[in-house]
């Protein structure tokens, strides 16, 4: 099987969208942070929150998605969404004894370190992370390539310190491969300045897909036009989303067409780390049955964050409004829910069989066989005298879920019998569906009628 792809990025679900910035020429621009708040924040603002004495701690007072950052944060925070960080290649969330590794990039200088997903990082370099969000352990973790960052994480309930040497991570912004049965896979990392163009490009490099699977897991989001171009991939999705901002009437944004379309059965995948523009596409898509959402229900930010920098390097992000369906359905605090509700980490599988299934109706379904052995033999009995010589693999497809196809050989017994046997070990713990096409016949020259599919799991 190829290998499949998962999250490479720190996990962005405190980004949504940056807008046009304001300049000043303060070190700290207390005034015009506090008149930024004032006039834009999505809500009113008691002035006991304005009058405190730093950007930061009126930034505290609001939401967890408005921020003021330094010069060195901000930089970092915009390398992020587009897929260009120094660090040691996690993906990370909140938690509360830290911040929980939710994956790591193979080969990455935190994999070589034997960080593993589940591992909780608690200090860097010292420095707690106890109620700390995930941006203040980006920054603390990233820094100048080559240089030692100190972890003190837990690992299955036992500390441990490890010393690991950030390095330049790159990483792609959409990933694709094509699965068995002729299915576009698509992974939407970021929602970057490049995904459209990205998109676009894997799209027609796929263009003989039948259907498509778009991953949005562990994307916490990114541009507003970015959501709005991927969003004119998906036929019959004329409007990207609706937004309400203070003291103003909603508003609802287009979508922005291209010049490709994903075509056929449309199925998208969601975790509970899907956030932000994810959101966005995942409410629009299943509000319009433009596709089918899998997964497990979405973060629930529903918000949106607008940039204002300062002449010195600093930001603020400030979020200034709320986002929903273009018909109005909330996201905020609530998530969007999966269609299908799967296992985390069956996604793929499932979206895959219910694609094949879909391509197979016709097809005689024979139960399920379970826990068979990876080296499995398939013997196929036939009701009808089949001449031998039509009796070969060009009628057989071994799909493993989530993967490729698996070449097989044919064996023939006799006229009614066959073995169908893999050209290699099957995985364990996966799942596969056997296609037999109706394309053998009999002695007469009669083709086959029906076609038959099997699904298997193995032990």
């Amino acid at each position: 099987m190829k290998r499949r792809l998962y999250p490479l990025i720190a996990w962005l679900a405190l980004l949504f969208v940056i807008l046009p910035f304001t300049t000043t020429a303060t070190a700290e621009p207390l005034e015009e942070i506090r008149q930024l708040v004032k006039d834009h924040y999505v809500d009113e603002v008691s002035d006991t929150v304005l009058m405190r004495g730093s950007g930061r701690q009126i930034t505290d007072g609001l939401d967890p998605y408005s921020v003021y950052m330094s010069a060195k944060e901000f930089n970092t925070f915009l390398n992020e969404i587009e897929q260009r960080i120094v660090g040691i290649g996690v993906v990370l969330a909140e938690s509360n004894e830290g911040i929980v590794v939710t994956s790591v990039i193979l080969g990455g200088p935190a994999d070589k370190g034997g960080i593993v997903a589940g591992d909780i990082i608690t200090h860097v370099n010292g420095i707690s992370l106890h109620a700390k969000p995930v941006s203040a352990a980006i920054s603390l973790i990233g820094g100048i390539e080559g240089t030692p960052v100190k972890l003190s994480i837990i690992h299955q309930q036992e500390k441990r310190d490890v010393t690991i040497k950030r390095a330049e991570i790159h990483l792609p912004t959409v990933e694709a491969e094509k699965l068995g049965g002729n299915v576009g896979y698509i992974r939407l990392n970021s929602f970057a300045t490049d995904s459209a163009r990205e998109m676009s490009r894997v799209i027609q490099a796929m263009q003989d897909a039948e259907s498509f699977i778009i991953d949005l897991r562990d994307n916490g989001g990114g541009y507003i036009i970015a959501a709005q171009e991927v969003t004119g991939f998906f036929p019959n999705v004329p409007n990207a989303f609706q937004l309400r901002e203070r003291n103003k009437e909603p508003e609802v944004y287009t979508a922005i067409k291209q010049k490709v379309n994903l075509k056929g059965r449309i199925s998208l995948l969601i975790n509970q780390n899907s956030a932000s523009a994810s959101e966005m596409l995942a409410v629009n898509v299943k509000e319009m049955g433009a596709a089918k959402l899998y997964g497990q229900t979405t973060y629930g930010k529903g918000t949106m964050q607008s940039m204002y920098s300062f002449q010195d390097g600093s930001a603020l992000k400030l979020t200034t409004a709320r986002f929903y369906s273009p018909k109005g359905q909330a996201v905020d605090a609530l998530g969007v829910k999966p269609d299908v509700l799967t296992d985390i980490g069956k996604e793929v599988e499932r979206a895959h069989y219910d694609h094949l299934k879909e391509k197979y109706k016709t097809y005689k379904e024979l139960p399920t066989l379970k826990e068979v052995s990876s080296d499995k033999v398939f013997t196929v009995n036939l009701t009808t005298m089949m001449d031998q010589k039509t009796m070969d693999a060009s009628a057989i497809e071994l799909i493993q879920l989530g993967g490729q196809e698996v070449s097989v050989h044919v064996e023939v017994v006799d006229g009614q019998t066959v073995k169908i046997i893999p050209d290699e070990l099957l995985e364990s713990e996966q799942s596969y569906l056997l296609v037999i096409h109706p394309q053998w016949k009999d002695l007469k020259g009669k083709q086959v009628k029906d076609g038959i599919q099997l699904k298997v799991t193995i032990k």
